[in-house]
């Protein structure tokens, strides 16, 4: 279903006020609906940079009221891209009530078109790796602190801070007849092209759909994962970018080349779980509120980041913790976990070596959004990700207890 915000939208993203005044590609949702012996599962992706946990509720409430389809048994999530509407506040702007409202209501209609559509499918896995596209975009500098897209004195480098996750995971659903269906296509990178332009776009996640497309996948459902500190460009490797079109093309190969080799299964067994946790917001200090402490990385200007820190702490004061859904959808042995952060990616390989046989896949900004879970030992050297705002306020514990929570559902499962 087509969700284009219209021109003289706002953008949200960048930190900066911008609209849109053209639009490059449209912007999708895309559903996944699945159900075997009675159990069944559904994934909604949408080409936006997060969702809110009340639109995700109110998502599913509608959805559950007009197909009886359980509402605990969607996933929402948004591909993460930096070149969409405002769909929630974000410093400096406000988030846009209208184009919610009417995102919400064709996500929706999406919803039942996808259950008309049912058929008999048979589906697959398969896995490939890409070591070229994505990068760790933190640097720890020879002081001891980081710098995130290290934008200074080379000869001040010291190493990059951490991995990346190379794998690109394939679901492929195809009929009886053996016509493909649609897959989910699981990769970990930022989508941030044309982010800081007054052009909207899907970005790569968009340009994946499009040449699966064109291989004769009608329906691409992108799942990004833990990409809190993996991106697609890095000023120290060439090339320095790859355009929106080319990851997009090359993602595509790899998904193209794991389908190639999948054995279909006739059903599949599928679950959820599901648990709601109360993270602890951070303890500020005058230097944080300054952007004053060891390695604090500040991407606009000082006025920026202190206008909302009064309302924020305001709301951290009033309510004590930040809930967060952490949700399981199993199908056989794979274990789709939403979080809804901007993971970082060692958070995301610790919970699939955990879990191991089973075939954890993370997928971030799924059913809300609480902003950055850098890792502790970031947090010690700094950098953006950790810099406090509206968009980096948990503990650093956070991170763990998601990532407990989900290694505990995932085993029970």
């Amino acid at each position: 279903m087509d969700i284009t915000p219209p021109i003289g939208t706002r953008k949200i993203g960048w930190l900066q006020d911008i609209t849109i005044e053209k639009v490059r590609d449209p912007l999708f949702a895309r559903i996944a609906v699945f159900e075997s012996n009675g159990e069944c599962a559904a994934f909604v992706q949408l080409d936006l940079l997060s969702i809110r946990w009340t639109q995700v509720n109110d998502i599913r409430r509608r959805v559950e009221a007009q197909f009886g389809f359980p509402g605990d048994r969607i996933l929402v999530c948004a591909t993460h891209n930096h070149a969409g509407p405002a769909v929630a506040g974000v410093e400096p702007l406000p988030r846009d009530e209208s184009y919610i409202e009417d995102m919400v209501r064709k996500v929706v209609a999406a919803f039942g078109q996808a259950l008309a559509g049912y058929v008999e499918a048979e589906i697959g896995f398969g896995h490939a790796l890409e070591w070229e596209l994505a990068r760790n975009r933190r640097f720890i500098m020879r002081d001891g602190t980081v710098r995130t897209h290290a934008q200074a004195d080379p000869k001040a480098i010291l190493c990059r801070e951490g991995p990346i996750d190379p794998e690109v995971a394939v679901a492929a659903v195809r009929s009886q007849a053996g016509r493909i269906l649609g897959c989910l296509v699981c990769f970990t990178c930022h989508p941030t092209h044309e982010g800081g332009t007054t052009t909207a776009s899907a970005g790569y996640p968009g340009a994946l759909a499009k040449e699966m497309k064109a291989r004769g996948v009608p329906v691409t459902v992108y799942l990004n994962g833990a990409c809190g500190n993996v991106h697609h460009g890095d000023p120290f490797q060439q090339p320095h970018d790859h355009s929106i079109d080319d990851f997009g093309r090359r993602l595509a190969e790899d998904a193209a080349a794991a389908i190639r080799d999948i054995q279909y299964r006739p059903s599949v067994r599928i679950g959820m779980a599901r648990r709601t946790l109360e993270l602890p917001y951070r303890r500020i200090t005058e230097a944080e509120l300054k952007g004053k402490v060891f390695g604090a990385q500040r991407f606009r200007s000082d006025q920026l980041y202190e206008a909302g820190a009064p309302r924020l702490l305001e709301k951290m004061r009033r309510e004590k913790t930040n809930k967060a859904e952490v949700q399981v959808l199993f199908l056989d042995e794979y274990a789709f976990v939403g979080i809804p952060a901007e993971y970082f990616v060692e958070y995301g390989l610790r919970i699939k070596e955990a879990c191991y046989p089973k075939r954890a896949l993370v997928v971030g900004h799924a059913n809300g959004m609480v902003g950055y879970v850098p890792t502790r030992w970031a947090f010690q050297r700094g950098g953006y990700e950790t810099t406090f705002i509206s968009s980096s306020r948990l503990a650093p514990e956070a991170g763990d207890l998601l990532a407990d929570a989900a290694i505990a559902l995932i085993k029970q499962g």
